[in-house]
């Protein structure tokens, strides 16, 4: 198992991981799958559009009105229940298909971490491939 280790600059940001990962593809993996695991209870993944970045921005705004950063409603000490619920919303974990040592992503998909708490320093994500 191979860790991807990520600085976050904002505090909600989508940080493309796509190139991370297949820099750890070991060279003599020709088919399987790639699982990817977000270490954190305030982060996720997900697989999304990396040409036009407003598609990243729209995302970015609509998870912040869907599930506001200062609901009075919420009851967690430590004042980050929206980042707990956009991780929920976006999950944990991804896997994505090998082929010839390279991800099988649409041709405008890419990997993205997603920070909900942030700016954080060493974020981690493991990444497991596992052979055909």
């Amino acid at each position: 198992m191979s860790t991807i280790t990520i600085n976050s600059k904002s505090h909600t940001e989508m940080i493309d991981i796509t190139r991370e990962i297949e820099k750890l593809i070991p060279d003599n993996f020709v088919s399987g799958v790639c699982h990817l695991f977000c270490m954190h209870t305030t982060a996720g993944l997900t697989i999304n559009e990396n040409a036009d970045p407003d598609v990243v921005n729209d995302m970015i705004r609509f998870i912040g009105e869907l599930i506001p950063w200062d609901d009075k409603k919420y009851r967690h000490m430590e004042g980050n229940t929206a980042a707990h619920l956009k991780s929920t919303f976006f999950g944990p974990a991804l896997t994505v298909h090998i082929e010839k040592n390279k991800l099988v992503l649409g041709t405008w998909q890419s990997v993205y971490f997603c920070e909900f708490d942030g700016p954080r320093n060493q974020r981690k994500i493991n990444v497991k491939f596992i052979a055909e």
